[in-house]
């Protein structure tokens, strides 16, 4: 049968849609009519990733970012990890809840004590918790709060005295400061040298002391020790951690006899110490308490050398020092290398206890490797 108009029609029209359809490239219009024409829905063609996951190109560049961000994190964790190594405490510090800062850092570097106005009551409390390294040689010490060198002897105000004026006796003050320095500060002194700046402190008319010294340092012995007034170390067998030794005590004066100023000096002196050996890092520390009073008469009635100081007495309390050797030098023991089996047979001595007085002239304490016996020191 001959289709009719309306049929011709219609197939002339969507003849016609599809050719414009295809010159257009609208490739899905025909299918689109198509269904229309069967009374069908077809969906609209989506866009590339709708509802079906990431292009492969932006799941390529996530991948990326992905990978960027997990390298960061891993050298994060790596310097959190050196950096307590190198120093816990500032890393705890820098954790949430972690330790205050302040705290951390005062604990290392601990405030100096207020200058000793008197004779303490006892031995200092326990020292905060730590080791000696060569970063912090006086860790786990009381000396930590200690002055540095030369700065821990603070001179008392001078005032007149006897028949002596207030600068005679600022003068005698300052000598007796010189000397301390000279022999126990000094860094050739340390070292084990002559400690020439301190005998030429000496009062030239004190013959017998001067020979006597002069004796200890040659041919020490027994009876001839200089460590009963210089601090020495045998250069050939350890070396000092840095330049600081730690100094704390106080100084005092009172009219002598004939119208003489007298000064009382008790400092104590902490050295830290390493093997000479390269590369050695045990520190130990040996401790050194001198007493000395020296003596200035006036010089317009006695004989007196200017700028010289006249020793009167002195005494001297060393702890961790070889005990019995007599060669002139300190031998301070290390960690490692203590045991419980040595000579030492007194009693326990506290080298950081300044609260006790010390023996006459020419004697040491029981911690003293100068004389007398043998002590065993609790801390150093």
């Amino acid at each position: 049968m001959e289709p009719s108009a309306r049929a011709r029609m219609v197939t002339a029209r969507l003849r016609q849609e599809d050719e414009a359809a295809a010159a257009a490239g609208r490739k899905g219009l025909r299918r689109l009519r198509a269904g229309n024409r069967r009374g069908g829905n077809v969906p609209p063609r989506e866009p590339e990733g709708w509802r079906t996951g990431p292009a492969w190109q932006e799941m390529d560049g996530r991948a990326d970012r992905r990978r960027r961000i997990l390298g960061g994190v891993g050298v994060l964790a790596a310097v959190a990890a050196l950096l307590f190594a190198l120093d816990p405490d500032k890393a705890l510090s820098l954790l949430p809840g972690g330790q205050d800062k302040g705290e951390a850092a005062a604990r290392k570097n601990p405030a100096p004590l207020p200058a000793e106005s008197g004779r303490p009551d006892g031995a200092p409390g326990e020292a905060p918790a730590g080791t000696a390294t060569l970063a912090r040689p006086f860790a786990g010490s009381p000396s930590e709060q200690y002055d540095d060198g030369a700065k821990g002897i603070v001179l008392p105000e001078a005032e007149p005295v006897g028949t002596l004026s207030k600068d005679q006796v600022a003068s005698a003050l300052k000598t007796t400061r010189d000397f301390l320095v000279a022999a126990n500060l000094e860094p050739a002194t340390i070292r084990g040298e002559r400690p020439t700046a301190a005998l030429a402190l000496i009062e030239p008319r004190q013959e017998e002391l001067t020979a006597k010294m002069n004796t200890s340092l040659s041919k020490p012995d027994r009876e001839h020790d200089p460590l009963l007034l210089f601090s020495r170390f045998d250069a050939n067998e350890v070396r000092m951690v840095g330049e600081t030794v730690k100094t704390r005590g106080r100084m005092t004066f009172k009219e002598g006899e004939k119208g003489s100023v007298v000064v009382h000096a008790d400092y104590t002196f902490v050295y830290p110490l390493v093997k000479k050996a390269d590369g050695s890092r045990e520190v130990a520390r040996t401790i050194v308490r001198r007493v000395i009073d020296t003596e200035l008469h006036d010089p317009a009635r006695f004989q007196v050398t200017e700028g010289k100081v006249a020793v009167r007495s002195f005494a001297v309390d060393i702890g961790n020092t070889a005990c019995g050797v007599r060669d002139g030098f300190l031998h301070p023991a290390f960690p490692s290398h203590r045991t419980g089996d040595s000579q030492e047979s007194g009693p326990a001595v506290d080298p950081y206890d300044r609260s006790k007085d010390l023996r006459a002239e020419g004697s040491a304490s029981a911690a003293s490797g100068s004389g007398g016996e043998c002590g065993t020191t609790t801390r150093t």
